[in-house]
């Protein structure tokens, strides 16, 4: 059940809607290389623009650290975005000021402007409420339909709710009640795949979906802290020291539900071109580290994915952006697709290996926001949802 206001229980006919997007896209020569989240907000602005709104458009774009670079302005997005739509695009140099008042004055219903990248000021990041004021001062009406930042409370997305009514795109409100709902309420075998660099950043994850699923399939670089707790020697391969207490704490208590691989690519170097083999499990070659699960392992996760009827995967299998190891991820991503069981694969790494495999249309839900689907499996409050006005 959704409890907040999404932007149908608002009248937006003739108002000027100020619209949180994630168009954090990335760029190649001044172009758009990839549309997904593009595409994701789609639905959003063409039902505002249905209903007569003049919608305005902010997002950020990558790490300018408060100052204006422009290899990271949106001004190739807003062009993009302009051959998308059936109605008038204009873009605008800065996301508050004078110069934004104006352009936001001007835009007439039925089209779109789109500012430039709110994390041109430190303001955005900071939560600043002076900038959140600015961005309200703009529009009547507050659509969040940025799920890829909702983890974080700045100016755009947290701010600006003090001064505006602030209801959910239809985006956010998607990705909320597919991982929301599912994970609350899973048809059960529920299986959840954990992956990725770091068994730090998902600890809180497993231990909130420890009690809930009935296995937990782990790989990646986060498998060799757990090898590391029992007692492998793992040579060059990535380990956190400080998580192998951890690891080791829940290896004891919850160990019949979490699998690891049972073998596992290893490579000289941490490169394409490095030499490889697979090895099933043990100590570790010096010199050598693990970069990538095995064929055995994939064989024995896939068992444990066909008897599944809720999957949620979240991190690669290994450095998938290196051929030699990128088995795991591809062929996983392979096995969850067919897979009868609802599907839902978190934003990030995971969505990325997905859409390169071309699979996208046959998981349930491929998510727009690796951090913020992470932060909701680990049953955290997210302040970009908190912020919005309940129903």
């Amino acid at each position: 059940m959704f409890q907040k206001k999404s932007v149908k229980d608002v009248d937006c006919s003739n108002k000027k809607v100020f619209v949180r997007v994630d168009f954090n896209v990335p760029l190649k020569d001044g172009k758009v290389a990839d549309d997904t989240r593009i595409l994701a907000a789609l639905p959003t602005i063409q039902y505002l623009l249905d209903n007569d709104a003049a919608v305005i458009l902010a997002s950020h774009l990558g790490r300018p650290g408060g100052k204006k670079r422009e290899e990271l302005s949106l001004k190739p997005v807003a062009e993009y975005l302009s051959h998308l739509v059936n109605t008038k695009v204009s873009f605008n140099d800065d996301c508050i000021g004078e110069t934004a008042k104006f352009a936001a004055g001007k835009l007439k219903f039925g089209e779109i402007l789109v500012l430039e990248n709110t994390r041109f000021h430190i303001g955005e990041k900071a939560n600043d409420p002076t900038m959140g004021k600015e961005l309200a001062s703009l529009a009547d009406i507050f659509v969040d339909d940025a799920f890829g930042t909702a983890h974080r409370a700045h100016a755009s997305n947290v701010g600006i709710t003090e001064y505006l009514p602030a209801v959910a795109g239809l985006l956010l409100e998607k990705e909320i009640i597919y991982l929301g709902n599912t994970i609350a309420d899973p048809e059960l075998p529920f299986t959840a795949i954990l992956g990725g660099a770091k068994v730090s950043g998902k600890i809180g994850v497993i231990k909130n979906l420890v009690d809930k699923v009935d296995n937990i399939l782990i790989g990646g670089g986060m498998a060799n802290t757990f090898f590391a707790a029992m007692d492998f020697k793992m040579g060059d391969s990535l380990i956190e020291p400080d998580s192998i207490k951890m690891a080791k704490e829940l290896i004891t208590e919850f160990g019949e539900k979490i699998f690891l691989p049972v073998d596992v690519v290893i490579g000289d170097e941490f490169s394409d071109t490095a030499k490889y083999k697979t090895m099933t499990l043990g100590d570790i070659p010096d010199g050598w580290r693990i970069m990538d699960i095995g064929p055995d392992s994939l064989l024995e996760y896939e068992k444990i994915i066909n008897r599944s009827k809720t999957i949620v995967w979240n991190g690669p299998m290994g450095v998938f952006e290196f051929k030699p190891f990128a088995n795991g991820t591809f062929s996983l991503a392979k096995i969850i697709a067919r897979s009868s069981a609802v599907t839902i694969v978190g934003g990030g790494d995971s969505a990325a290996a997905v859409n390169d495999a071309g699979l996208s249309k046959d998981i349930t839900h491929v998510s727009t926001g690796g951090g913020a689907s992470l932060k909701m499996m680990e049953g955290s409050i997210l302040p970009g949802l908190e912020a919005l006005d309940d129903k």
